[in-house]
This record gives C-alpha cells, sequence and structure tokens, in this order.
C-alpha cells in the first residue's frame, strides 16, 4: 500500500524538517522556517505545535520594534535528552556529556592510572558519575552513550579484537561488564573510526565526501569516509593498517605480528627504538619531536626516518582508496609541520598520487568529538521516533 499522501507521514515529515532546521540554524520564527523550508505557514504552524507538545521544541523568545505583531522565535529544547561520548585511551580517559545541539554541558579528562580492565571499567563508572554531578543531571538520564576504544568489536566472540594497546581489555565478558557499569544503553566502537567522524562532523573533514584519517601516536590506525559516511567493512576491521607491511624494513620486529609491522616501527615505541640506535636513548617520541624542532640533527634524521615511514602508509592507502584528503591526527601525526616534507619526499619517490594531506583540526578532542556526534545521532531519532509513535 502507498504511503504517498498518508497525513501522519506528511506531519512526520515536515516535524522533523523543522527540527532538524532548527538545531542547526538556531532560533527562528515561523516566517523563517516557512521560508526556509518552503512549508506554508499553516503547515509550519501544525508541525510546530507537534513538536512542542513532545517537548523538542520551545519558545525562546520574541522580536518587536518593527510593524506588525510581535514575532515568536522557536529553538530546540536542548535539553530534551543528553548523550554522553566517551574517550577511553591508554593514557587517558576523557568524557564529556552533551545537550541535543552537540554542546558540551559537562566534561572531564582524567590520566588512565588503572591496573587491570576491571579497575578502568571502575574509573569509568566513577567519572560519569562526577561529570554528571558537574553538569547537574543525573547520569541515569542520559539518552545514550558511545564509547570510543581501541580494538574493533566481534560480534560473534563479543570480544575486543585489536586491542593490545590496552593490556587485559580483549578479554571475554569485558565489553559487557563496561556497560553493565554504565546502566545506560550504550555501543562501544573503534576509537580512530569515532575520530574520522568528528573530522567529517567538525574539523577538517566537513564537507569533503571522500577521505581518510590516519593516527599515528600510542599505536596507527585510520578511519574511513567514503560518500560523507564512515566505513567499517565486513567485520568492523577496515582501517587496521597496523597490519600494513611496512617497506623501510627488512626484517620484521619480533612483536610485529601482533601488533601489525607498520604499528610496530611506526607508533611512538618505534620511535623511540630508532632514537635509542641514533643515540639518543631513554627518549619519548614527544621529547623527539621537540628536540627535531630545536634543530638537533640526531632528532631531525628520526623525524626524517618517521615521515618517510608514514608517507609510505598514505601511498598504499591512496592506491587502494583515492581520497580527496588525508587527515593525520595522534601525538606524532600532528606534528605535520616536521613530518611533511619527508613524507612528499617518500610519496614523490613511490608514484604519482598525491591526495590533499592536513593535520586534524580536533587534536586530542576527535575520537570524544565523535563520540558524542554518533550518540546524538542516535538519541535525535529516538526521541522523535517516540514523539511520533506517541510511545
Amino acid at each position: 500500500m502507498s504511503r504517498v499522501g498518508n497525513p501522519q507521514l506528511l506531519r512526520t515529515m515536515n516535524e522533523r524538517l523543522l527540527l532538524d532546521y532548527l538545531r542547526l540554524s538556531g532560533p527562528a520564527s515561523r516566517g523563517d522556517l516557512a521560508k526556509a523550508s518552503g512549508l506554508s505557514k499553516p503547515t509550519v504552524s501544525a508541525a510546530l505545535s507537534g513538536l512542542e507538545q513532545a517537548g523538542l521544541v520551545q519558545l525562546v523568545g520574541s522580536l518587536s520594534g518593527r510593524p506588525g505583531p510581535t514575532t515568536a522565535l522557536y529553538d530546540v529544547n536542548v535539553r530534551a535528552g543528553v548523550v554522553a561520548g566517551i574517550d577511553i585511551g591508554r593514557n587517558w580517559i576523557r568524557l564529556a556529556i552533551a545537550d541535543l545541539r552537540g554542546d558540551f554541558i559537562g566534561r572531564r579528562d582524567v590520566r588512565n592510572s588503572a591496573r587491570s580492565a576491571a579497575d578502568l571499567v571502575r574509573r569509568v563508572r566513577a567519572l560519569a558519575d562526577e561529570v554528571a554531578d558537574e553538569s547537574g543531571v543525573e547520569w541515569s538520564d542520559v539518552h545514550y552513550a558511545v564509547i570510543g576504544s581501541p580494538g574493533v568489536l566481534n560480534p560473534r566472540t563479543g570480544r575486543l579484537d585489536y586491542a593490545q594497546n590496552l593490556p587485559g581489555w580483549g578479554r571475554a565478558g569485558l565489553v559487557g561488564q563496561l556497560r553493565d557499569a554504565l546502566e545506560v544503553e550504550s555501543t562501544i566502537e573503534n576509537d580512530i573510526n569515532l575520530a574520522a567522524v568528528g573530522e567529517l562532523t567538525f574539523g577538517a573533514g566537513a564537507g569533503v565526501r571522500n577521505f581518510v584519517l590516519i593516527s599515528v601516536g600510542t599505536g596507527v590506525g585510520m578511519g574511513i569516509v567514503i560518500n560523507g559516511e564512515l566505513y567499517v567493512g565486513n567485520t568492523g576491521a577496515a582501517g587496521e593498517v597496523s597490519f600494513l607491511p611496512a617497506t623501510e624494513v627488512d626484517a620484521p620486529p619480533l612483536d610485529a605480528r601482533e601488533r601489525g609491522m607498520t604499528e610496530t616501527v611506526a607508533a611512538a615505541g618505534g620511535v623511540a627504538r630508532a632514537a635509542e640506535q641514533a643515540g639518543l636513548a631513554g627518549a619519548s617520541a614527544k621529547e623527539i619531536f621537540s628536540a627535531a624542532a630545536a634543530g638537533d640533527p640526531r632528532a631531525l634524521a628520526v623525524v626524517e626516518s618517521e615521515g618517510r615511514r608514514i608517507g609510505a602508509l598514505i601511498t598504499a592507502v591512496a592506491s587502494i582508496l583515492d581520497p580527496e584528503l588525508v587527515v593525520l591526527s595522534g601525538g606524532i601525526g600532528n606534528n605535520l609541520e616536521l613530518l611533511g616534507e619527508a613524507i612528499a619526499r617518500r610519496m614523490a619517490e613511490l608514484g604519482p598520487l598525491h591526495p590533499r594531506i592536513v593535520a586534524s583540526t580536533l587534536g586530542d578532542d576527535g575520537v570524544l568529538t565523535g563520540a558524542v556526534s554518533r550518540a546524538l545521532s542516535v538519541a535525535r531519532d529516538r526521541l522523535f521516533e517516540r514523539r511520533s509513535t506517541g510511545i
């Protein structure tokens, strides 16, 4: 049976259209909404009435001082629901609660000093309660939470695969324990995929249909956006470029099979090992880049080699995906001003493909921003569905 002309369907479509406009553009009058949407003023009034009754839209003010009656202004009721984003990394745990427009109403970043996976779960829940308290909301009021974590959730086993950077994080039952501890509906997604979503929504990838985000830091990973949508592949492992062969290495390191050859040599640990071989024993990747910025020739040589490794990685990715843009992120990847020339030279040696390369505009906030963005998509749909079905 055709639903064309179905009054309920048309009313729902009109309400969603106006709600999305207000969310993106801010307060507007009935006349503004009619002009922007192409709907008649009576239709706009009816849709606003339905949204007001559902608590999704509210009267926020008025315009006066011009001929004619006072003009009422409407906006999204941003507190009709709140969501949470959680970024669990090896060094930091970041958690934010956001309103329906995506504005953070509470956030905390704490060092990850957990001694076990179970301890980490307890710390995440404690942090959730702290941020909720500071935000003036109950944690139980969170409609949906998205957790960003290293690894890929295996739907068959329920484990997080490829999560070697968080010891014990891939054990059986851990994902369920984390969800149970949070006591709100939640999902867990790969952190680098979420960072790509963050860049797509608010960062360097905004408005770009096809791009990749390559993160080089504690680990190496990639998020892929195709036709404006995140691409995760058949099992969710698309972008696990840590397992690509490293063209700059003759003999695979001992832990290459577990961590991936590219990650073993190109991530922070690999940079530190290269620095030690260059006579800079005990220096971290961060210290190496600081020394290179200050002109230390040994550090500059290490950075040059790292740039060549990243250039080879980008060339391999570009030959398969042909992205318009490559966004580099992570503690190492964000140093594009130091890495850029070496990357460009290596790519010129390897082939003619040269996508535009930029540093992340979100930096350490990328995963958290992407997690909140994903949570908002779910929460907005569910709130609107509840309005449409009357549940």
